[in-house]
């Protein structure tokens, strides 16, 4: 029996640093925008490295809980100067960094959506990106009411999803595997 190496249609990393990170990328809105927050961490591996070929990827509502994007049922609305979408490659310590406005609450299809992000996660080793989310931890009312965080009944899962407070923004780290893993979502 034969053994072939690996190919870049067999895994999305580490061949995702080749096209898909921008100059503008972690920027959905540009450095100096009032409200501007970062949303930063480290991505680790199931055995507690860091990942330094992973790339992170937002996508969001803006503060008022509307998409510029055809889908949104309410009708799309542009808001110069922001666009819902971040890209952004760890570097050499894990890190990654997105600069955007904290997301307004959305409807849903079991009811309102507390605000958050949604991100996918594109490693090496993984044959499809991971969907996870941020929450924020100053909207308790709005997380205990939200009808995603409610379907997660383990509250130390549950927590792998709300961000921490950091000098400049949020603190979110994401686990892909092992201890405190993030909880990731089937789509």
């Amino acid at each position: 029996m034969s053994t072939y190496p690996t190919t870049p249609s067999q895994t999305v990393g580490p061949y995702l640093h080749i096209g898909l990170p921008w100059p503008d990328g972690p920027y959905a809105v540009a450095e100096g925008t009032p409200g501007a927050v970062w949303i930063r961490g480290t991505v680790y591996d199931g055995a507690g490295e860091v990942v330094t070929d992973a790339l992170i990827e937002t996508w969001q509502a803006d503060p008022e809980g509307r998409f510029d994007h055809p889908d949104d049922p309410r009708g799309a609305v542009s808001r110069p100067g922001f666009r819902g979408f971040g890209r952004c490659p760890t570097d050499a310590a894990g890190e990654y960094g997105v600069l955007t406005l904290k997301p307004g609450s959305v409807p849903g299809p079991e009811g309102v959506q507390a605000p958050h992000i949604d991100v996918s996660v594109f490693a090496r080793g993984m044959l499809n990106r991971v969907v996870t989310r941020v929450y924020f931890p100053e909207e308790e009312a709005a997380n205990a009411a939200d009808p995603v965080l409610n379907g997660i009944t383990d509250p130390e899962v549950r927590a792998t999803l709300v961000a921490r407070p950091a000098p400049d923004g949020y603190r979110f780290d994401v686990r892909l595997q092992g201890d405190g893993e993030t909880a990731f979502f089937d789509i």
